[in-house]
């Protein structure tokens, strides 16, 4: 099975590059689910069907054509089917604070349900084997990056707290819940817990497996979008994903010769030229602003074919390397870069404000740095077998 996450700022037209590609891989004949992750759900809406508005249809996988279904998680829905006892108990606390029953339901929700959700959904599917082809509508990219960082806190968690935690309370138990304001969980709380874990086991080897998942980041031709998308691709590669494909959504096409539009193709062009620039070797795709909103199955198929090529599979494994990764090594870090075509004495390297800047002849790579990286500067460089890599200490 492959997953193909689609991510980027909020409002790039990642809803709709992700229905398209469903629409492609469906026509090629995979069989394709096509699943928003974004709370704010809009898949429906990007193939115009008649739903409710908060998309009751849809919280389950909801056929829209041969072989191509749609899923937008229904929160509700996921807490009756998962999350019961654990809803059971944030509201029995909400309650005591004064908070009416119906708001109380709503409050418990909590930061990170609709995400794991999500993925025990895909999870199940991966074990059913009843798609081909994910294609995942994230949420906005700080979002996203929850979604994948998600399985590794909740196996810290599980693995070092969650233990100590329920054999504490359960001894504490009986004592503490005469002298507290709120009673402590139960130990049904904590199975919930443990049963919603091993529903989770395996997403992410599943996440960081090259070969089963990629990511296709979504920008506008615009600056400040762009600063986004370049902040995405560095958070995507520390989490171990792999980056195989950069859409520019939204060009204005070459027929648009109007003055009005003069500043607006010169700014663009200048930053089409920065991306090409930054994200190479990661392909990078163009597609046109159109004339009209992209609604529908049939409007879709057409955003489908300037998008892809006639019998291009927008699921074929195109890469199987991240472009550079972050790693802490004898209590300093490195950053390493794949090179393939670099030899001794023609890589050159200095620092840019945030940015580590590559140059290997005339050409120039920039990358991102992290946070926790941010400060340091480049000590020491070493290419070896096509990969350089770089100790940053601080000055």
């Amino acid at each position: 099975m492959r997953i193909l996450l689609f991510s980027g700022k909020g409002g790039v037209g990642k809803t709709s590059l992700a229905a398209a590609t469903g629409v492609q891989l469906a026509r090629l004949g995979y069989r394709t689910l096509v699943m928003s992750v974004d709370p704010a759900h809009s898949l429906a809406d990007s193939f115009d069907l008649e739903t409710s508005l908060f998309h009751e249809k849809t919280g389950d996988p909801y056929p829209i054509a041969d072989r191509l279904a749609i899923h937008e998680v229904n929160i509700q829905k996921e807490i009756k089917r998962h999350w019961r006892e654990i809803s059971a108990y944030v509201i029995s606390v909400l309650r005591t604070t004064g908070i009416s029953d119906v708001e109380a339901e709503e409050l418990a929700i909590l930061p990170g349900m609709e995400e794991l959700s999500a993925m025990m959904w895909v999870n199940q599917f991966r074990r059913e084997q009843r798609y081909d082809v994910i294609v995942l509508d994230c949420a906005p990219t700080a979002e996203s990056m929850r979604f994948v960082s998600m399985p590794t806190t909740l196996d810290w968690y599980m693995k070092h707290i969650f233990p100590f935690q329920r054999t504490v309370l359960k001894a504490v138990r009986p004592l503490a819940n005469r002298v507290s304001p709120v009673e402590l969980p139960t130990d049904s709380y904590f199975a919930n817990i443990q049963e919603l874990f091993g529903k989770l086991e395996g997403i992410d080897e599943l996440l960081e497996n090259p070969r089963t998942t990629s990511v296709r980041l979504v920008t506008n031709p615009e600056k400040m979008v762009l600063r986004e998308t370049q902040r995405a691709f560095v958070y995507f590669s520390l989490h171990g994903l792999t980056v195989d494909g950069i859409i520019v959504n939204r060009v204005l096409p070459e027929a648009i010769t109007d003055s009005f539009f003069a500043e607006w193709r010169a700014s663009q062009h200048q930053v089409l030229e920065e991306i090409d620039t930054y994200f190479a070797p990661v392909p990078v795709k163009r597609v046109p602003l159109f004339t009209h909103e992209v609604l529908g199955a049939e409007r879709l198929q057409e955003l489908a074919r300037a998008l892809y090529a006639e019998n291009e599979d927008p699921a074929a494994v195109t890469r199987t390397e991240a472009p550079y990764s972050f790693t802490k090594r004898n209590g300093h870090y490195e950053v390493q870069l794949q090179l393939p075509f670099a030899v001794k004495g023609e890589v050159g390297l200095f620092k840019k404000g945030d940015e580590l800047v590559v140059q290997i002849g005339t050409l120039r790579r920039h990358i991102g740095l992290p946070t926790s990286m941010a400060a340091l500067s480049p000590a020491h460089a070493k290419l070896e077998n096509k990969v350089l890599t770089v100790e940053m200490r601080e000055n």
